[in-house]
């Protein structure tokens, strides 16, 4: 079904165009979508501000011609999907901002997809640095991140190690670092910090001073390991 936005790049450049579009796929299906949090260019979200529910809905993009929309729950993602029919989006949306939880959702769009763990964490919240963690690892499914295998091979390796495991991990421009704080844990960092893109291999960085490139993920993360100091516990 084409609730129309215009032509040429579809139209979705247009302030309101994605809402508007969205907001006659829901009329089509005699609903009402909650009120906006805001549309930003190509974006359109809707949010719950009673329960922290969040629903992101993109138009189509890098050849796609579907649309992505995502789930959120106080911050972190715990699903998405894509979807060539605005309606499904309109469904999902209603369903997951009314409170559903995700099979409820799902079985009311089924375009929507998540994995164990965001299961798990509805179930029984996580903690903040396992929470952390895998939505990080998460990422991979969509875009842009998923045109970026070699940072997630890097969160991956790091993943293995215990020892990092019980730190936040911390990413800017693709780089990796840990840290001992759960709280704005960008703020203090223990170790080193990995880049996966150093030259085509990953550079291993005291500060601003390189200390290593590896071939690997996995070599770069033991060299972060083998430099921690004794006796670090749990991010906190």
């Amino acid at each position: 079904m084409n609730y129309g936005a215009g032509s040429g790049d579809g139209g979705w450049g247009r302030a309101g165009a994605l809402r508007a579009a969205l907001g006659r796929a829901a009329g089509g299906l005699g609903l009402v979508l909650p009120e906006s949090g805001r549309e930003s260019g190509r974006l359109a979200e809707y949010v719950d501000a009673g329960s922290g529910r969040r629903v992101l809905v993109w138009p189509p993009a890098d050849g796609r011609r579907t649309f992505l929309v995502t789930l959120q729950h106080k911050g972190p993602c715990l699903a998405g999907g894509w979807t060539g029919d605005l309606a499904e989006a309109v469904r999902a949306t209603m369903a997951w901002t009314g409170g559903a939880g995700l099979e409820e959702t799902r079985a009311h769009a089924p375009f929507i997809r998540f994995r164990p763990w965001a299961l798990a964490h509805e179930r029984e919240p996580l903690g903040a640095v396992e929470l952390a963690w895998w939505t990080k690892l998460d990422r991979v499914h969509l875009p842009p991140y998923d045109r970026h295998p070699r940072p997630h091979a890097l969160l991956v390796a790091a993943y293995a190690q215990p020892v990092l495991r019980r730190l936040m991990p911390v990413n800017s421009h693709f780089a990796l670092w840990f840290s001992p704080r759960v709280e704005e844990p960008w703020r203090t960092r223990v170790g080193y910090a990995v880049h996966p893109y150093d030259e085509g291999r990953y550079g291993v960085r005291n500060g601003g001073e390189s200390v290593a490139r590896t071939e690997t993920p996995e070599q770069a993360v033991a060299l972060v390991v083998a430099a921690l100091p004794e006796g670090l516990g749990p991010a906190r």
